[in-house]
């Protein structure tokens, strides 16, 4: 899908966010590259032989503070990437309720490393509790894996990788629940769906977003 937000909306702090965001993200790929490392090669390191639907690290990648988790696998044989992060947060939605993940979204990786797309899933693809997109656009924000483990560098391109394309992540959002909406059945059956994998999805370009985002602020100056 056509996922291009509207920059004009946002106030000149969320665009200075955004910026700081994709410079912290082509700085971590910098310095990786320096040492003819790449963000996949970071998640993959010391695992063994890569299996399509393991998860990469074995047992997750999870801040208890933030309640930030991630995992890197593949299962999308006739796509051009080689594999992809999901996302998410550890969510309680009372004081009495039992912890529940939440599926943010999905990033693209090709073989080379280098996020190419965004996109997200039926519930059952990740074993997650469905939430809707008004329940996950408003919780964003607070993906945040601040520590060093399986890697600084990747730990801080996924934070900000979230972050600056958090706009996006919302269109898709919203978008997944229109196409669920749209398939006129009971929601507990669609989604476990085997037909309806992936429900949303768009390109992303780190250089281009930053491009605009500067442009934006630079006419605001």
């Amino acid at each position: 899908m056509e996922c291009r937000p509207d920059l004009s909306a946002l106030t000149s702090e969320e665009l200075e966010d955004l910026l700081d965001s994709a410079n912290r993200i082509q700085e971590c790929c910098r310095v990786l590259g320096k040492g003819g490392l790449n963000l996949v090669g970071e998640v993959l390191k010391g695992q063994g032989t890569f299996y399509e639907m393991e998860h990469y690290p074995k047992g997750d990648v999870f801040d208890p503070d933030s309640r930030s988790q991630y995992y890197y696998h593949a299962h999308r044989p006739d796509t051009p990437e080689h594999g992809h992060f999901h996302t998410f947060l550890t969510v309680r939605n009372g004081e009495h309720e039992e912890d529940q993940l939440m599926h943010l979204v999905a990033i693209s990786m090709n073989a080379w490393g280098h996020p190419t797309g965004l996109f997200t899933t039926n519930r059952w693809v990740t074993d997650e509790t469905w939430h809707s997109a008004e329940q996950v656009i408003p919780r964003l924000g607070e993906f945040e894996i601040d520590h060093a483990s399986p890697s600084w560098p990747l730990n801080i391109w996924i934070t900000h990788f979230v972050r600056l394309h958090r706009f996006h992540i919302a269109a898709l959002l919203v978008e997944r629940d229109r196409v669920l909406r749209s398939a006129r059945s009971p929601l507990d059956r669609l989604l476990e769906n085997r037909d309806l994998e992936v429900l949303s999805e768009c390109r992303v370009d780190v250089a281009a977003w930053k491009q605009q985002v500067a442009r934006v602020l630079l006419d605001r100056s």
